[in-house]
């Protein structure tokens, strides 16, 4: 383990890449428990209406996130393979994307009350569901953030992204507690407040990359400005190898918003303790996602340096350090579930919320259950991901999201009318799978060589 640490691929090596991203997605995850303990305070009906609508946004959201976000794939191979001039362009791609996917967003909110229509939750909630969503596709031109960071992330520079994150997430809880209760002298707007401050947190982002990305040292060295303009074959590129990580990455989050759909099919205590069960695993979660975020990186800057080998230490170093924390977590989900869920309670009615809190305290245990193996899932999914296999990543997760996860809830709750905890059972399953499968893809070795970016001969022929 010592020798581990110090060498090229190694602990410290990973950490010094994860640590300010797994800080800063974990600052994703606070923000996030913030927000919906303010919900939960200001009543349960919000809390409950909250998590439906967000996931339902962030579904229709995450193709563009995550083929924008396959961004960070090509900085970091062009990175590794010293070729610096063709990270700017690769970015401008990027953006380009984004700007498109956010009109896309915005033309959704005319069907916010539709979406929630069929669903068949209770008239009230389904009111407040359709008001924060409508409000959510405002965030839409942010897509264009995810861009922008990763032309900080692909290069290992993940201090910046942990700062800029810092500025937006404390921004979006100062908000939060300013416009969900009225204090400060602002009215008091409820979960459009949560919902608001959301939207201007989310469009600080790009801003404030943009500005850091235009620094003479970087319009330099990095054609950050010089390279703005389209490039079709690189574009061609990006949506190859972005748009099967972009659809992965939809059919994830829109399986887990069928899922909840259904779960609150079985009224409002269940899908608040679902709503509370969930947010408290963000906080194993999205941690995790930052680590996965070095993880790509690392192996595209090895594979970008024809180093595979190195990579593949690099995504083991990860695994150990990941197992490492969820475990901790799991054991405080068995063991010390009120020090998650008490907080919940504290500003909340404690008769209303008595139930939530009984159901919350076994979903936990659910969520201590698969965690683990979302260390392997997030990990090794991100490994080969980094190196370009995103095709069998969106193929598995198509399979498992559907016939390990949707259908066999669907059958539990609507036909069979088994109820909440056997609907958990089926979603501890599609992570239990997915972890195992994603290790096994990992292991054949295949992704070793995988490129996503053409190789120099090709760019100077294509400049000629």
């Amino acid at each position: 383990m010592i020798s581990r640490w110090q060498e090229r691929g190694g602990y410290r090596e990973v950490l010094r890449m994860a640590a300010p991203l797994i800080l800063s997605t974990g600052s994703w995850s606070l923000q996030i428990f913030v927000d919906r303990v303010f919900l939960s305070w200001y009543g349960r009906d919000v809390l409950a209406a909250s998590l439906p609508a967000g996931m339902l946004h962030f579904t229709f959201s995450s193709l563009f996130i995550g083929t924008v976000a396959y961004v960070n794939t090509f900085v970091a191979q062009y990175w590794g393979a010293d070729r610096p001039g063709r990270v700017g362009p690769a970015v401008w791609q990027g953006i380009y994307v984004g700007l498109a996917s956010g009109l896309i967003i915005l033309s959704l909110m005319p069907f916010s009350g539709t979406f929630f229509e069929w669903a068949g939750h209770e008239p009230g909630i389904r009111a407040l569901e359709a008001e924060y969503f409508r409000i959510l596709c405002f965030t839409g031109p942010g897509i264009t953030g995810v861009a922008l960071s990763s032309f900080f992330s692909g290069r290992g520079d993940t201090r910046t992204v942990m700062w800029v994150n810092f500025l937006a997430n404390g921004l979006n809880i100062i908000l939060d507690y300013a416009w969900i209760f009225g204090h400060w002298g602002f009215p008091e707007w409820g979960i459009r407040g949560a919902a608001w401050a959301t939207v201007v947190s989310h469009l600080l982002i790009p801003v404030v990359f943009f500005v850091l990305m235009m620094r003479p040292r970087y319009r330099d060295t990095l054609c950050t400005l010089s390279g703005w303009r389209p490039d079709p074959a690189l574009l061609r590129r990006l949506v190859r190898f972005g748009l099967p990580n972009g659809i992965q990455f939809m059919l994830e989050i829109l399986g887990f918003s069928m899922f909840i759909l259904l779960v609150g099919k079985l009224g409002t205590t269940a899908l608040a303790a679902t709503s509370v069960a969930f947010n408290v695993n963000t906080l194993a979660f999205l941690p995790m996602m930052g680590l996965g975020i070095a993880v790509s990186t690392l192996v595209g800057q090895y594979l970008g340096k024809e180093m595979p080998d190195l990579a593949e230490r690099s995504t083991w170093s990860a695994v150990h350090l990941s197992l490492t924390y969820m475990l901790v977590m799991a054991a405080g989900y068995v063991f010390i579930p009120g020090l998650f869920l008490r907080p919940y309670m504290s500003g909340a009615d404690p008769e209303a919320f008595e139930q939530v809190w009984e159901m919350s305290v076994i979903l936990l245990r659910f969520v201590a259950l698969y965690c683990v193996f979302d260390a392997f899932y997030i990990v090794f999914s991100a490994a080969v991901k980094g190196a370009g296999d995103t095709r069998f990543v969106m193929l598995a997760s198509l399979a498992l999201g559907w016939f390990v996860m949707v259908l066999p809830t669907y059958l539990a709750v609507v036909t069979f009318g088994w109820g909440l905890y056997v609907a958990w059972i089926f979603v501890s399953l599609y992570l239990v799978a997915g972890g195992v499968i994603f290790m096994q893809r990992f292991r054949g070795g295949k992704w070793k060589s995988m490129r996503v970016i053409e190789s120099a001969e090709e760019t100077r022929t294509a400049a000629v």
